[in-house]
């Protein structure tokens, strides 16, 4: 695994990177059309690299100590669309498409088998989905609100605490 110096990865990229004790940080795989959150992955800096310059996701496996890249023995491959950096610098979001299923198990994503909090039926989502609607009663932006009294204010033009 490399870590620091960024191997080939460009160094105007690794310098921005926050990495934990491994040398690893997380990246985040969703799908570019829907907005579909797949999984979460590791990544140190040559997978990143490698991500960035073949096209397709590299991930560090914490288990078997080496780079995979995702779908090379399942099939389920991701293709890269784009790649973003956090403002923390500490996650990458990569935005793939995903064939066939992201997870292991064969789910579509890692987050399909335990949902903890379902979806409300009408919650915008990708086509198809059913869940809470936006302001409904119960949904955290009404929490506290009468019906039709304004949410919080915008943060919109405010300065950010960078400390």
């Amino acid at each position: 695994m490399s870590t620091g110096a960024g191997g080939g990865l460009d160094p105007a990229i690794a310098t921005r990177l926050k990495r934990n004790a491994d040398g690893l940080f997380p990246a985040i795989a969703q799908q570019h059309d829907t907005g579909e959150v797949l999984m979460l992955g590791w990544m140190d800096d040559e997978a990143l690299h490698r991500t960035l310059t073949t096209g397709r996701c590299t991930y560090w496996s914490r288990s078997r100590q080496e780079h995979w890249v995702k779908g090379s023995s399942s099939g389920h491959v991701q293709r890269v669309i784009s790649v973003a950096l956090d403002c923390d610098g500490d996650t990458v979001l990569v935005k793939v498409d995903q064939t066939d299923g992201a997870c292991h198990s064969g789910d579509r994503t890692c987050f399909d088998a335990d949902v903890l909090l379902p979806a409300e039926p009408g919650t915008p989502g990708p086509p198809g989905s059913a869940g809470r609607q936006p302001g409904a009663p119960g949904t955290p932006s009404a929490a506290g609100r009468q019906p039709g009294t304004p949410g919080p204010p915008s943060s919109a033009g405010r300065q950010r605490d960078i400390s």
